[in-house]
Formats: C-alpha cells, sequence, structure tokens
C-alpha cells in the first residue's frame, strides 16, 4: 500500500462521511446570511491558499483504510471524528471568509487582528494564560499571526451553541467576537468580491506515494538535537555516583520505554499537542538518558508526574511552523 501513489488512489470527496460536515458548514453560513459558499478538495493537509476562498482536506480522511493508515503512521488522525473535523473546517472557513470579501484591508480590522501581511515565524512562544484571544484549536492558535486570530475567533463566532459572550466576559477577546458579529451582519446578503474555484495541490496531481508522504511526515517532527534535554533529564534522573545503586535502580531509559504511552498521553491530554510530536521527544530522551548512563531509584508514580511536568513544560514553550500548524 505505501507504494501507491497519492494521486492514484482515485479518492473523492462525494460520496464519503466528509460530505457530512461539509454540509453542515453550508448550513451554519446560510443561517448567518452568509452567502459565500467555499470549494473543497483532497490534498495532502489542511490548508487555505492565499488568495483563494476554497479549503484543502486531507485525502487520508476520504477513506477508512487510509484513516487507519494515518493512525498508525502518526498515532492519531487530525480531523478525524466529526467533532473534530468540524472545528477544523470552521477554522479554514474563517480563512476563507477572510479571503472572499477581503476583510484584512479594512482598518478596523487591523485594529483588532493587526497586518496581515506580516510573516509567518519560524516559531511562536504562546501565552497559555492570555486573554486576548479565543480558544479553538490546540497550541492556542489563535497567538500564532493575526490571520489565524481572526479565524479562531470567526469560529468560535461560528460554532451554534459556543454562548461566547457569556464564555468570554470580561476577556479583551471579547472586543474581536463582537467586532465579527458586527461584520458578519453587515456582510449578510452580500455576494463575496473574491470567487475564484482554483484548487491548489489538488490530490491528482500529488505524485509522491504514500511512503514517501509518511517519510516526509515523519521528518517534519524528527528534527530535535541530541542534547536539548539533557539538564531536564540530569535533574529527574540519577547516574551511577550520584544518588542511583545499580543493584536497586533501574535504567532511566528502560523505565521510559516501559511509561512511554501513558506520558504521551498525560503531556497530550494537558497540551493538545499532537501525539507524534510527544513521541518523537520521549523517543530523543530515551536514547539521551542510555548515552549519559541515567538511572531511577525513586517512586514510578512520582517520577510519573515530574516527567509529564517536564514535558508539558517543554511542549508549550514553543510551537514550530511546518510540524504542527494547522494552517499557512
Amino acid at each position: 500500500m505505501l507504494a501507491v501513489r497519492l494521486c492514484d488512489l482515485g479518492l473523492e470527496i462525494e460520496d464519503s462521511w466528509l460530505e457530512g460536515p461539509i454540509y453542515r458548514i453550508g448550513r451554519e453560513l446560510a443561517r448567518k446570511g452568509l452567502r459565500i459558499r467555499p470549494h473543497y478538495w483532497l490534498s495532502g493537509e489542511w490548508f487555505s491558499p492565499e488568495g483563494i476562498p476554497g479549503v484543502a482536506i486531507p485525502f487520508f480522511l476520504a477513506h477508512p483504510r487510509l484513516m487507519r493508515l494515518e493512525k498508525k503512521q502518526m498515532l492519531e488522525v487530525e480531523g478525524g471524528s466529526r467533532a473534530s473535523c468540524m472545528r477544523i473546517l470552521r477554522h479554514e472557513v474563517g480563512h476563507t471568509v477572510q479571503c472572499a470579501y477581503q476583510l484584512h484591508r479594512r482598518k478596523r480590522w487591523r485594529q483588532h487582528f493587526g497586518n496581515s501581511g506580516r510573516r509567518y515565524p519560524e516559531a511562536y512562544r504562546p501565552n497559555p494564560a492570555s486573554q486576548r484571544f479565543v480558544l479553538h484549536l490546540d497550541y492556542w492558535y489563535a497567538q500564532a499571526h493575526p490571520d489565524e486570530d481572526f479565524a479562531e475567533t470567526f469560529a468560535v463566532w461560528l460554532t451554534p451553541g459556543s454562548a461566547w459572550r457569556r464564555r468570554y466576559q470580561g476577556w479583551p477577546a471579547l472586543r474581536k467576537l463582537e467586532y465579527v458579529d458586527e461584520t458578519m451582519r453587515e456582510l449578510s446578503g452580500k455576494a463575496p468580491r473574491i470567487r475564484s474555484r482554483a484548487r491548489v495541490e489538488p490530490l491528482s496531481r500529488l505524485q509522491q506515494t504514500l511512503g514517501e508522504y509518511y517519510e516526509a511526515k515523519h521528518e517534519r517532527f524528527e528534527t530535535l538535537t541530541t542534547n536539548i534535554y539533557d539538564a531536564d533529564l540530569a535533574r529527574v534522573f540519577d547516574s551511577i555516583g550520584a544518588g542511583a545503586d545499580p543493584k536497586t535502580s533501574q535504567p532511566a531509559s528502560l523505565f521510559l520505554h516501559r511509561n512511554r504511552a501513558r506520558i504521551r498521553r498525560l503531556v497530550v491530554r494537558g497540551t493538545g499537542r499532537r501525539e507524534y510530536a510527544v513521541d518523537v521527544l520521549l523517543k530523543e530522551m530515551i536514547q539521551r538518558s542510555r548515552q549519559l548512563g541515567l538511572r531511577t531509584a525513586r517512586d514510578p508514580e512520582e517520577l510519573l508526574v515530574e516527567l509529564a511536568i517536564l514535558i508539558t513544560a517543554r511542549a508549550v514553550e514553543y510551537v514550530y511552523q511546518g510540524a504542527e500548524w494547522h494552517a499557512l
């Protein structure tokens, strides 16, 4: 199966379960009086191209066997449930609304969200406690860029039953939501200015095989240096001659290996980070613990909590472009 080219998969959105979420998004837009109807196509990832009010959806969502392959390769399926698919679609549709109505050209839009032309950073350091941004997708994604701030705000506004006025009462982010509400009322019934139906990187033009696709996807996560976590590991574990008895302790690498899945679940639950990204980090820690000869003689449950806190703190420090961003 990994030798099959993406363009030869013969997949379509039609007659797949994706038709349901797409239809539901259309209904939500119609109830708000918005005439825009984004177009959708299958590609390698989720994205909304610059200048085109449409949404690319990852091909693997169009077939259950490919969703199982994605789960095996990446430990999760982004957008693989109806709830998560709707969350991402609402975000991407926010990009299409901004594009279709050229909202970023408006002075008030820039006052609320900033300069849309600002370059995407190589990395951003989110502030999990900030109330200047709404919370919708993981990684405090609204803090990445002005365009993402708007798309996230729009998604919260569009979500039925979000009760955004009550949820964000007292937050500076409420002013952004009120601006979106006011602007969408103004646009109600108006035709979009940009109506391009172009498709960027459609599945039919992707020549790489499934094996090459996943090899490239793995490489985007596997960029850690070999000694970045040495100081952290030294604080948690011991070395022989510094508190660890080789007769009563066990190798730290063995402890991490045996508890890898449990630690990964704890960190993902606390940060929302991609499972594969956390697993890569744990793999690196296992290798470095083995190379440094670290051992553990402490209570296992205490160590698990301390490791989860450590990795969670590291995981939210920076979010990197390419490996985990939903849309560029």
